[in-house]
């Protein structure tokens, strides 16, 4: 990668994370692209160099934000199976790496979980095809294992995959925001034991 492409990688970088600051903060319609260069240390016109509007600028801040999330998701998979563990073992791993994310990313996490519930933005699409790309992922663990047998045949794996997502999302959403006394380990050996069937006590 060339010079000029590693430094409007970064510029961008810094755009996206002002970016979802600022929107985290005080909503889209609310954030500016001036307050969005102020806040990155860029002028102006180097926000429309790089983006034509900010709408722009957010689906793609999205496209980037749940880019890096699948890639870790697939990551943990990936490294589970290269140590011989199964394929819940590769769930569990997906789940620590999901919160992982989150606490890295909290206030990208909170803006796309938001975003999720609204309908009437004009990246609506854009947030729709993400979201399946991170849901897919954790799809094909859950199709696998139902094809070698591992897991039940009856699950139902687009719901189950949306709802292990969902589980990860909206309670690390609620540990950053509540439980902060709470540890990484803590918040996902409780996840862990959802997974595996360990609350019933039985």
């Amino acid at each position: 990668m060339d010079s000029s492409s590693t430094r409007r990688q970064a510029t961008r970088a810094k755009l996206y994370e002002a970016a979802v600051t600022l929107i985290a903060e005080q909503g889209f319609s609310a954030t500016t692209v001036d307050e969005i260069a102020e806040r990155a240390g860029v002028a102006k016109g180097t926000v429309y160099y790089n983006f034509k509007s900010k709408t722009e600028l957010f689906e793609e801040l999205l496209r980037h934000g749940v880019g890096l999330l699948t890639a870790s998701l697939r990551e943990a998979a990936e490294e589970t199976e290269r140590q011989g563990g199964n394929r819940v073992d590769a769930l569990d791993a997906m789940i620590r790496a999901g919160l992982v994310f989150i606490d890295r990313y909290p206030a990208f996490t909170q803006l796309y979980v938001a975003e999720l519930w609204r309908t009437n933005r004009a990246w609506n699409s854009t947030l729709l095809v993400v979201r399946q790309q991170a849901v897919a992922v954790v799809e094909g663990v859950l199709r696998q294992g139902v094809e070698e047998g591992e897991l039940s045949e009856e699950i139902d794996i687009p719901l189950t995959a949306a709802a292990l997502v969902g589980m990860v999302l909206v309670a690390a959403l609620d540990w950053q925001a509540f439980q902060r006394e709470r540890s990484l380990d803590d918040v996902h050996s409780a996840l862990s034991r959802l997974l595996h069937g360990r609350v019933s006590g039985r």
